[in-house]
């Protein structure tokens, strides 16, 4: 990064969304009294998916999507922009919460599917959110990381991906896509793809409008019960209601069911393209890596890099950090990480944010549908959202209609995690446990350990990462 250049945008919802504020489209706010058969709480891609299904099964529904900001304000608006097969939670739990490991490769290969499902819905929609899907690559910077990725390969073939969709690369493999200089091998995945996040929520909302949904903005639901919505200025009758509401959840599913956890993401100006000959990159894939801080990154339409990195994990209270703006310092360190891939390249930072992910005690999500009170959920995404936001969605209108699917009998449906510790335990643990990740990664770049640091492995164990 250009020590001289002028600061970066901060904030204001992202660089998706600040990008594309003259083509944003605009919802009413709902005021009075209405009644509707399925009634969604949250704008972002879980509701806009169920929204979705729910009209392709039964076109006469009166459907209708409340917002408490603007559509794509949450996660779905300022995400990396990945389209991943990657399941949300820890698939050995899902194998022992029922149906044992038939039942958590199913779901597995749910979202292998729901990748191919998510694009052939796009392009039969028209939808033009710059997707490709070039797969994803994971980069091991040091011999414990690239041991920590053998494993993880391990986990995948055993819990349902073939050796045709992942591949362990070494150091020249992997060099020969993108041009890491301290890459000691990695992964590559072959179902991922790249996208724009605010071109796809936009293209959904756009699509639900043809379809006859109705999508209020500025319209926060302040409780839910006895088949009502009760919003500041109006209620809704509704005969089915789904909240979906991620990181944003604590009001309507209580504050300890899950927590909205910090990520933050940088993007670049454009690069030239000499500097694209020297990085390589040709098949777009997207970028992580096996350090316990991990960063996410892909290579977007107009040749700039996104790069997204923890930074300040959570916020005291929940809180969910409004428009985004990010610390200087954690826009520093995820700059100097780009920079340590690309020791040569100078990079000056375009636009820095921050958005929140919903996470469970346990780090699984789950979807849930009650008859009796005609209230589901889909939550607990930490991470993985964008094709967990399909599948839930999806499966939301298929119990919710009692329609048996393969969706309807996954491991993460009724599944409930423990709840979180009051604050400030949980405050406490939260730090508490980047810290440990922290430090691990800075010891074992610094030996060139070949194993995985004893504090990484007791904090993947305290918050119920490991397989």
């Amino acid at each position: 990064m250009n020590a001289h250049a002028a600061p970066p945008r901060n904030g204001e919802l992202g660089f998706w969304v600040a990008g594309l504020a003259n083509k944003r489209p605009s919802f009413p706010r709902f005021t009075g009294q209405d009644s509707v058969d399925v009634a969604i709480i949250g704008g972002g891609y879980t509701g806009l998916w169920a929204a979705y299904f729910a009209k392709k099964l039964e076109p006469s529904l009166s459907v209708a999507v409340f917002e408490a900001e603007q559509v794509g304000y949450g996660a779905s608006g300022r995400n990396g922009g990945w389209l991943s097969a990657m399941p949300p939670g820890n698939r050995a739990t899902f194998a022992r919460a029922g149906g044992g490991l038939e039942a958590s490769r199913a779901l597995q290969q749910e979202f292998v599917a729901g990748v191919d499902a998510v694009l052939d819905i796009l392009q039969a929609e028209g939808i033009n959110a710059d997707q490709h899907k070039g797969g994803a690559l994971v980069a091991a910077h040091t011999r414990a990381g690239l041991g920590r990725l053998v494993t993880r390969r391990d986990a995948d073939l055993k819990y349902g991906l073939t050796e045709d969709e992942v591949h362990l690369l070494d150091r020249d493999e992997f060099r020969s896509r993108i041009d890491i200089s301290t890459v000691h091998g990695g992964l590559f995945y072959k179902h991922c793809a790249r996208f724009h996040p605010a071109k796809l929520v936009y293209g959904l909302a756009d699509t639900l409008t043809s379809m006859g949904v109705r999508i209020f903005e500025g319209s926060r639901v302040d409780g839910v019960g006895d088949k009502t919505l009760t919003l500041a200025d109006g209620r809704v009758s509704a005969a089915r209601t789904f909240i979906c509401t991620e990181g944003y959840s604590g009001q309507l599913l209580g504050s300890r069911t899950l927590i909205p956890v910090n990520s933050s993401l940088i993007v670049t100006k454009p690069l030239p393209e000499e500097a694209w000959q020297e990085i390589g990159w040709d098949g777009l894939q997207c970028l992580s890596d096996s350090a316990h801080t991990f960063i996410y990154a892909q290579r977007t339409s107009d040749g700039r890099i996104a790069m997204g990195g923890r930074g300040v994990p959570y916020r005291l209270g929940s809180g969910t950090g409004g428009a985004g703006a990010t610390a200087q310092s954690t826009i520093d360190l995820i700059s100097q990480k780009l920079s340590t891939f690309f020791p040569s390249i100078p990079f000056e930072v375009d636009h820095a944010w921050s958005g929140v992910l919903g996470v469970t005690r346990d780090w699984n999500g789950g979807v849930h549908w009650d008859p009796a009170s005609g209230i589901g959920s889909s939550t607990g995404y930490a991470g993985h959202g964008v094709t967990s936001a399909y599948v839930g969605g999806r499966t939301l209108v298929e119990l919710a209609f009692e329609k048996e699917s393969e969706r309807t009998t996954l491991p993460w449906v009724g599944y409930r995690a423990r709840k979180w510790e009051p604050e400030p335990i949980r405050w406490l643990g939260v730090h508490a446990m980047y810290r440990l990740f922290g430090v691990a990664d800075q010891w074992e770049e610094r030996r060139g350990s070949s194993k995985t640091s004893l504090l990484a492995r007791f904090g993947s164990r305290l918050a119920g990462l490991h397989e």
